[in-house]
């Protein structure tokens, strides 16, 4: 199996070299690549068309934010997943607006962190639970703006769509739905071409932003 490829885009040395200890130990990941600000970042992407981009929002030169829109931009098949100490609602909206498929604090456990550039690699969403309640009680304000893309998805696009905004896989929705789950990826990705967007986060941004979504309500405990 060919390992997934990931580079480190960190201003701090002794950061860099954390995140590398943890993917190196794993057989399926090796680290191709590290920058030490938003501006090398993108380049180095560019340049070795990684995987997975581990990315720092608050670096020199360029931040992390302006380097994933780059990255997004250009049309690479690399994924940005988002690490910061800061779990400011600003970096959330910034970073999924500008194309992220993943955003995690950097005080994340080794195994999650593991896990969760396989899952960015496999084109899924990942988004910690803090950052998706607050994602989602942004949104939950907004104004449609994507109802006649929204418009286009088949009865069971939307019916998929909804289930993939709860949070749910792929299995998990083809459980639901009685499904093979080769279906509902397919189903998936027709949605994300109909809408336009790259992944997961992007999609149910969209339903959000149509109403096709309403945030749960919650309750203090």
């Amino acid at each position: 199996m060919t390992p997934v490829r990931v580079l480190i885009a960190d201003d701090q040395a002794l950061v860099r070299s954390g995140f590398r200890m943890i993917i190196e130990a794993r057989d399926d990941l090796e680290v191709v690549g590290e920058a030490e600000d938003g501006d090398e970042a993108a380049r180095l992407a560019g340049e070795l068309e990684p995987d997975v981009v581990l990315m720092d929002v608050r670096m020199p030169e360029m931040d992390g934010i302006e380097a994933t829109r780059r990255i997004v931009s250009s049309g690479a098949e690399t994924r940005v997943l988002v690490l910061t100490t800061f779990d400011l609602d600003e970096y959330v909206y910034a970073a999924v607006r500008a194309g992220a498929s993943g955003f995690l604090l950097k005080d994340v456990r080794p195994e999650d962190l593991v896990d969760a550039i396989r899952l960015v690699a496999e084109g899924n969403a990942l988004l910690g639970p803090t950052v998706t309640r607050r994602l989602l009680e942004h949104f939950a304000d907004g104004q449609p703006a994507n109802a006649k893309a929204i418009g286009a998805l088949t009865e069971r696009e939307q019916e998929i769509l909804q289930l993939v905004a709860r949070g749910l896989s792929n299995a998990e929705v083809a459980g639901k739905l009685f499904l093979s789950e080769a279906t509902v990826k397919s189903h998936v990705s027709s949605i994300l071409r109909k809408l336009g967007v790259r992944d997961r986060v992007q999609a149910v941004i969209a339903a959000y932003d149509a109403g096709l979504v309403q945030p749960r309500a919650t309750t203090s405990p």
